[in-house]
């Protein structure tokens, strides 16, 4: 037995067979007063015992305190016996560890506990039934159903009136109440979570007031819960779990004092900390995260989708206050899309481009990826990035060139090869990245492209070449059961592109068949006919028996149960959920330009310079001013190159018969 650091303490009770222990040792998001406790019950009388200190081992000593406690059992046995302990933990105190031990072990033998367990996952299993398929990718599909599964961890216990109770890594204290940790939201709000609220909606609700808790006891939302804040990662993305959960219907949380949590961190940075939103000023002042934040571009991403969130809670609670702001600040996302470059960029506080700009450079104004992986974090907007990029066509050229791009990577900002990159090396699919979260949904956006035959294709790939039964069988991080949940979902043949629209995204389902079990008790079926490894196209859809023409589909639809039918084929049918009314949830009720781009950056130039300007909006035409006013219809239409030769403002914007203005372009030259 070793107990080791931050003050230790052992004691041995030879009488009752019986070992009690504290641990301190912990790498941080704790209070000070943090401990584990530990008590272990034997079925075997010890022959003897002891601790060790400096000297060594001294027998028959009962206990020992320390920066390390280390103690010996020493047990006469036959050849072949079998010595069992009984292990009772608790995060409150050693009385309510030796309480949690009989609770949950109590005089049960192993054999029994372990059937227990059996017959509990067992019937977890049986909630998602599959038929068809190989041996291979059933061991596949129920591992990664386990490992969604098991997080988040329950971090409470119960007290003697079997009342939920609770230390609390925030605060210190022992509260009544549900606590859960172990978990990066940045990871998890993408499948996790939206896998939770189709399977087990009370785990999601316990959740969710554990975050309500969580601000309660510490002043703010945590994004990744190790026990405690963690100053990791980026958004603060409770507020994408409690917009899922509550559009989902699922309640069982304080969702006003959840509400309230949101606008603060929204509204606000952490004064204690850089673990809130950093460069959140700007962000709410000026739309964008200035390019001097580490990892801009995707804090700016990730909190307009945040923001999405909010106006989604911000609707269903009526207030109406702040539904125009927070609808506004979903659309920051534009800012950061360069249409000279086609990617999303950083920008300065001159509203410049960062530069020297490389799409291959890993990190800096990106987490753990690049300019190519995290050009598709508008979850809640595929139409508005479409009209950014000037139409459907050409989205999905874009999209198909992450496939086609060379795999290659710059990663001078971490000064060496990162996992992540090794990971999208060996997955050999261009610039795509599986193995990590930025660029999961990606796939699935072809559906708004109005190409979901792209999206079938590439998911059974996926599914079909990074995963696999064997220790490599997970192509990169598994965070919480993020990438595992993905697989799940997939398989089924769906995805879930935005949580909080209410709306999943068909893929390819791997299976032949599956079968859902709702905690409702009702049953959704999906029945893939013709399914093989060559048959992953969809050629059509019956929904309930009715012809369906449509690449989604809705939480309420499934929580009804039912069946939903596919016709599989080999070559891809490029008529089937193609229409407008077909793709799946956008947050923009309109079309808009994209904004014009220039040839030339604002600054300071030493001689005249000729501007030229363009925009991606086919059939538009763009407008400008050099008088400090902002472009209307009516203002001078740009025809060719204009020349600066003084120092000079000269705003643009792109305009068309039957789309919205674009965002405006500010140049400043001197």
């Amino acid at each position: 037995m070793d107990v080791v650091k931050g003050g230790a303490e052992l004691k041995i009770f030879p009488k009752l067979n019986k070992v009690t222990g504290i641990a301190r040792n912990n790498s941080g998001g704790t209070p000070s007063n943090f401990a584990g406790y530990f008590v272990i019950l034997f079925d075997k009388q010890f022959q003897d015992f002891g601790i060790f200190n400096k000297s060594g081992f001294v027998s028959k000593a009962p206990s020992i305190t320390g920066d390390s406690a280390q103690g010996a059992l020493v047990f006469q046995t036959r050849d072949g016996e079998k010595i069992h302990a009984r292990i009772g933990t608790s995060f409150i105190s050693l009385e309510q560890a030796e309480k949690n031990l009989l609770d949950e072990i109590g005089n049960k033998s192993f054999d029994q506990i372990k059937k227990e367990s059996f017959d509990f996952w067992n019937n977890e299993f049986s909630k998602l039934a599959i038929e068809g398929g190989t041996a291979e990718q059933h061991t596949v599909f129920y591992s990664a159903y386990y490992r969604s599964l098991i997080f988040p961890s329950k971090f409470y216990e119960f007290d003697k009136s079997n009342g939920k109770i609770y230390y609390s890594p925030y605060d210190g204290k022992v509260h009544s109440g549900v606590m859960y940790t172990n978990n990066g939201l940045w990871d998890t709000y993408r499948a996790a979570f939206p896998l939770l609220t189709i399977l087990k909606p009370d785990i999601h609700a316990e959740f969710s007031q554990s975050l309500v808790n969580a601000y309660k006891e510490g002043g703010w939302l945590p994004r990744w819960l190790s026990p405690g804040y963690r100053e990791i990662m980026i958004g603060v993305h409770a507020a994408s779990i409690f917009a899922d959960g509550y559009a989902k219907g699922i309640r069982g949380f304080d969702y006003n004092i959840a509400y309230e949590a949101m606008i603060k961190d929204a509204s606000k940075p952490n004064p204690i900390s850089g673990r809130n939103k950093e460069g959140l000023d700007n962000y709410n002042s000026n739309g964008y995260v200035l390019s001097t934040v580490r990892e801009s571009v995707a804090k700016n991403l990730e909190y307009a989708y945040d923001d999405y969130c909010v106006s989604l809670m911000a609707k269903a609670l009526n207030k109406s206050d702040d539904i125009a702001l927070f609808e506004k600040r979903a659309m920051n996302y534009k800012n950061n899309f360069d249409g000279g470059t086609n990617f999303m960029r950083a920008k300065d506080a001159k509203k410049r481009w960062k530069t020297p700009f490389n799409p291959y450079a890993w990190g800096g104004d990106y987490t753990e990826g690049n300019a190519w992986h995290y050009l598709w974090s508008v979850f809640h907007d595929p139409a508005g990035l479409i009209d950014l990029f000037g139409g459907e066509e050409k989205f999905g050229a874009k999209m198909d060139s992450v496939f086609i791009a060379p795999t290659t990577s710059d990663y001078s900002y971490y000064g060496f090869k990162i996992h992540e990159i090794t990971e999208m090396e060996n997955a050999n699919m261009g610039q795509y990245a599986h193995g990590n979260q930025p660029i999961q949904h990606f796939i699935y956006l072809y559906n708004h492209a109005k190409q979901p035959w792209k999206t079938q294709y590439w998911a059974r790939k996926i599914m079909t070449t990074l995963y696999g039964a064997d220790q490599n069988g997970l192509c990169g991080d598994e965070d919480n059961g993020q990438t595992s949940a993905w697989y799940v979902m997939s398989a089924l043949g769906f995805y879930s592109v935005c949580p909080g629209s209410g709306e999943y995204v068909f893929g390819s389902p791997l299976f032949p068949k599956a079968t859902i079990t709702l905690p409702n008790s009702k049953k959704f079926v999906i029945d893939a006919q013709s399914n093989d490894e060559e048959n992953v196209y969809i050629q059509n859809a019956l929904f309930n028996g009715q012809t369906y023409d449509k690449s989604f589909f809705t939480h309420a639809d499934l929580l009804n149960g039912g069946s939903l039918q596919f016709k599989m084929g080999n070559t891809p049918n490029k008529n089937w959920a193609t229409s407008k009314a077909s793709t799946p949830f956008s947050f923009s009720n309109k079309s808009f330009c994209s904004p014009p781009y220039s040839n030339v950056a604002s600054g300071r130039y030493d001689k005249n310079v000729d501007v030229t300007l363009s925009s991606r909006t086919d059939g538009s035409y763009i407008t400008y001013t050099l008088d400090g006013n902002e472009p209307t219809p009516a203002s001078k239409k740009y025809i060719s190159p204009i020349l600066i030769s003084k120092n000079t403002t000269l705003k643009a914007k792109t305009f068309h018969e039957t789309k919205a203005p674009s965002e405006m372009l500010t140049l400043n030259f001197n």
